[in-house]
């Protein structure tokens, strides 16, 4: 049992010249380079690197994430779904309220002989690095640079917040920066644990907390400077003091258990 897939507009003329543009085929063929492989819970999944050349012979790139039986259970789908499924949503939503992320060019699941299979195939991010990266080589960089991409990671957690929703899994792997002549810009991606903030401030100081606690290569004044751009303002006021004490002293807990 199946369900038609979703592909993108921009994504179907490649797809369908290299007769990838269904399940099965995106399901039973092989390719050579294997980014990562997980088996878990009587289940696995694959991502590969496919590089595909469009009409124009210009070279498109795609991450194809292929799973079975890896499942994530909730209020909605108490027996378990995709977890892909649940990614796949939050890509879509993202796009709606704007928030910069992963772009999906093809999903769809389906069930066979009782396995529950799905594939999420997402353009490659090959022009951005995570902030990770970023941190190894944070003293290579002006200081021009540096204020680029502590701008641009503010006004993306910034937008992902205003839009009610938080990541819940905000670490430094998972937002993806480009710096060039026009600045810099900044993407989501592993959002599968996303939802909406239901416990508005407490949400967004854990978000903070979780991001800021793993940044250690950005000095104080840096981290400072991305939080008052992150609340949009020139200078600590009353209420950013206390937004700050919130994740300050959350970030403290988190410290003591480790």
């Amino acid at each position: 049992m199946s369900e038609a897939p979703f592909i993108a507009v921009n994504a179907h003329d490649v797809l369908s010249r290299h007769g990838l543009d269904s399940f099965d085929r995106l399901w039973s063929s092989r390719f050579d380079e294997h980014v990562d492989q997980i088996f878990r819970d009587g289940g696995w999944n694959t991502v590969a690197r496919l590089e595909l050349e469009d009409a124009n012979g210009e070279v498109q790139t795609f991450y194809l994430k292929r799973q079975q039986n890896q499942l994530a259970r909730s209020r909605t789908h108490p027996f378990g779904e995709p977890t892909y499924a649940r990614e796949f949503r939050a890509v879509q939503r993202f796009a709606r309220l704007g928030i910069p992320a992963l772009e999906a060019a093809f999903f769809a699941q389906r069930t066979q002989q009782g396995d529950r299979q799905a594939i999420l195939l997402t353009r490659a991010l090959d022009v951005y690095k995570p902030l990770t990266f970023w941190f190894e080589h944070w003293q290579l960089i002006g200081w021009s640079g540096r204020n680029d991409l502590i701008l641009a990671a503010a006004a993306l957690i910034r937008a992902l917040h205003n839009a009610g929703r938080m990541h819940n899994s905000l670490y430094p792997k998972h937002i993806f920066l480009k710096l060039d002549g026009d600045g810099a810009g900044a993407r989501l991606i592993d959002l599968v644990e996303t939802r909406r903030a239901w416990f508005g401030e407490r949400d967004r100081v854990r978000d903070l907390k979780s991001l800021l606690r793993r940044s250690k290569a950005a000095s104080r004044s840096q981290k400072l400077r991305f939080f008052l751009a992150y609340l949009g303002r020139p200078r600590l006021d009353v209420e950013g003091r206390r937004l700050l004490m919130l994740i300050l002293k959350q970030q403290s807990k988190a410290d003591h258990f480790d």
